[in-house]
């Protein structure tokens, strides 16, 4: 075997601390190295042409670039020995960047270090076998999970480049956490009119079947060809039938709190979720409907000139069949009574940013009016940053949001009350958005009283006849470096967005990853952020992590991109790396099994031996390292290769 070895400069990044001349002689003299050289750039024209000209000078059959990461090179070099003509696996890639020069201070150490590291790589290619990528076609349909900002954009951008799309939305209408907004963050756009004709789009369009108050209840096969349940909840209304008229709303007599007003008005126990819902369909909330709850009732029925009142409808099971699937699922808000220094749900007055938010629009339980519990208008408002974020005993994460929405109803609490006075606590400002910078500055010529510091207290209890019948919100302003007292009538809380509810199920049944605080966790956060390691799995919107609405809509046209490129090409290349069992060795005792996180292994029926499913398996080598008989071995990391690549380290 001949084998070509480069070494990189990378610049000085390498060569300003490892000794690369040095490397590359000691490379030289290892077993099966025909030429070695090295370079200053690597994975520029010239350095990539270095390598195809020896391969065809010297015959070369195995090559190992030391180098950078190979997550961010190793195609570039697969790509460079396949244009010379060799396979693209009898590459091997040694990270002398990341894990070397970047790492280790004293030159002679990391110079041994990357000797050790290009051993190890020349021993391990000596042994690798060509491999070939696996081609699987891909069904034309995408499934979009969650009807939000993001899962309308995904679902719509799809659906207009011809794609048959399923849109899951699990509440009784799409819109998310959008539809409550009154206005958006810098321009102050109305909310609805921004995504009340996205949302009538989804329906109107004839590739988005829309699946309302449904939920995905499993999932199997694999990239360009999963099989999906889908569960359809009743809504005792025949949606087929309905008219969206209202009438039974006013006649009905059951009434539970508004979810979609937080709580702060009330709801009938037929209702439609909110004026702008689409679908524009009633349904009954049994947990409120007095027929359910007592046996009694039906008025519903009897003012229904639709007939559309079903009492008996009962769940609904579909089956999909995708070539790919987007989760665009969205966030939690933080809830505000573990914050319990700042008294959310002791004091009526103390409201949340979302709560504010539907105070402020005209279809909210207040009709637009900013009132404090006993119908007066506020003299003066606090607004405290940060409510659940940047804290060691919530989330140490910073929300993104939370600035500029504070920065927002600083501004609608002195368009709507003129004369108000608003003091915004914040630790730091973030605004970093287009945009954001100019209406900060905006909302600070309007009067807004900004302080540095994040309130310790919300308090009733006054130290002043200033502050009696108020609360008072106890701060410390770091720029003067006093703690203050600051009576006022209302305080908002920006709460910071969290995981939704059903994110670890949800992680479970489409075999994602999680990040410590509970969101999908990207394959790679700089060059996929958009894609998940099970392959065929996207993300987008607030599910991956806190963002705004720009950055929701823009990754979710980045996630139905990726989506329709794999379909667009007919077919989805896998990795070679895939298990292999010895039947020989194999005893049938199922160890392996239950440890496969994407269910690519299966028992034979007619043998009773392990069997892997090729499509699914994604070369995690799990089920290599339990095999109690070494009867599992993983193409591209056979045992041989990785323990040639050990002893090279250890020689």
């Amino acid at each position: 075997m001949k084998i070509g070895v480069y070494i990189c400069h990378c610049g000085t990044n390498i060569a300003g601390v490892v000794n690369v001349k040095e490397v590359t002689e000691y490379a030289s003299s290892l077993p099966n190295v025909a030429v070695a050289r090295d370079y200053k750039y690597m994975c520029s024209e010239p350095g990539q042409n270095l390598i195809g000209d020896d391969i065809r000078q010297y015959g070369l059959d195995g090559v190992v670039v030391a180098a950078c990461s190979p997550t961010m090179h190793e195609p570039t070099f697969q790509t460079a020995v396949s244009r010379a003509g060799m396979n693209p696996y009898m590459f091997q890639m040694a990270s002398i960047r990341e894990h070397v020069s970047w790492v280790t201070v004293d030159p002679e150490e990391a110079t041994e270090k990357a000797k050790k590291l290009v051993e190890a790589a020349a021993a391990r290619v000596s042994l690798q076998e060509p491999l070939a990528k696996r081609r699987i076609p891909v069904r034309q349909s995408v499934l979009v999970v969650g009807g939000g900002i993001a899962g309308i954009e995904a679902a719509l951008k799809c659906a207009d480049a011809g794609k048959k799309v399923y849109l899951v939305e699990k509440e009784p209408s799409i819109g998310g956490h959008m539809a409550m907004f009154d206005k958006t963050f810098p321009t102050l756009d109305c909310s609805q009119c921004i995504l009340t004709p996205k949302m009538v789009e989804v329906v109107r369009n004839e590739n988005i079947e829309l699946l309302d108050y449904s939920e995905v209840e499993e999932i199997s096969g694999h990239v360009g060809d999963f099989k999906v349940s889908v569960v359809r909840k009743p809504r005792y209304v025949d949606s087929t039938k309905c008219t969206g008229c209202g009438i039974c709303s006013t006649k009905c007599p059951g009434k539970a709190p508004d979810e979609f007003n937080m709580g702060m008005s009330k709801r009938k126990a037929i209702y439609i979720p909110f004026p702008q819902a689409v679908p524009l369909k009633a349904l009954i909330d049994r947990d409120s409907c007095l027929y359910y709850q007592k046996g009694i009732c039906k008025v519903c029925a009897k003012f229904c000139t639709a007939g559309a009142i079903d009492f008996d409808q009962e769940p609904d099971h579909l089956s999909l069949e995708v070539g790919a699937v987007i989760l665009a699922t969205g966030f939690k808000p933080f809830d505000a009574r573990r914050a319990r220094e700042y008294g959310y749900g002791k004091y009526p007055n103390v409201i949340t940013s979302l709560e504010f938010e539907r105070m402020t629009s005209s279809s909210g339980p207040t009709g637009g009016k900013l009132v404090l519990k006993d119908g007066r208008e506020p003299e003066s408002v606090a607004i405290i940053h940060c409510v659940g974020s940047r804290n060691v005993n919530d989330n140490l994460y910073c929300s993104k949001i939370c600035c500029m929405q504070s920065l927002k109803h600083a501004h609608l609490l002195k368009e709507h009350i003129p004369g108000v006075t608003v003091y915004d606590f914040f630790i730091d400002l973030r605004a970093a958005g287009k945009g954001y910078e100019e209406f900060y500055r905006r909302v600070m010529g309007e009067g807004t009283i900004m302080i540095r510091g994040r309130p310790a207290l919300i308090t009733d209890v006054p130290s002043a006849p200033v502050e009696k019948g108020k609360l008072v919100v106890v701060a410390e302003d770091t720029i003067l470096s006093t703690v203050q007292r600051y009576p006022v009538d209302m305080a908002i809380l920006s709460i910071g967005l969290e995981a939704g509810e059903d994110a670890k199920e949800l992680a479970r049944t489409f075999t994602c990853s999680r990040t410590a605080d509970g969101f999908f966790l990207e394959k790679h956060p700089k060059l996929a952020p958009v894609s998940t390691p099970t392959a065929g799995v996207f993300i987008a919107g607030a599910c991956q992590g806190p963002k705004d609405i720009p950055d929701s809509v823009a990754q979710a046209a980045a996630a139905a991109a990726e989506a329709l490129a794999m379909m667009g090409k007919g077919y989805f290349e896998l990795e070679p790396y895939v298990a292999r069992v010895t039947e020989e060795l194999c005893s049938g005792c199922g160890v392996c099994l239950n440890l496969c996180a994407y269910n690519a292994l299966e028992k034979d029926p007619q043998t009773g031996l392990t069997k892997v499913v090729e499509a699914l398996c994604q070369g995690c080598g799990a089920c290599v390292a339990a095999c109690p008989s070494n009867a599992l071995d993983l193409d591209g990391f056979k045992t041989k290769q990785v323990a040639a690549e050990l002893e090279g380290i250890l020689a």
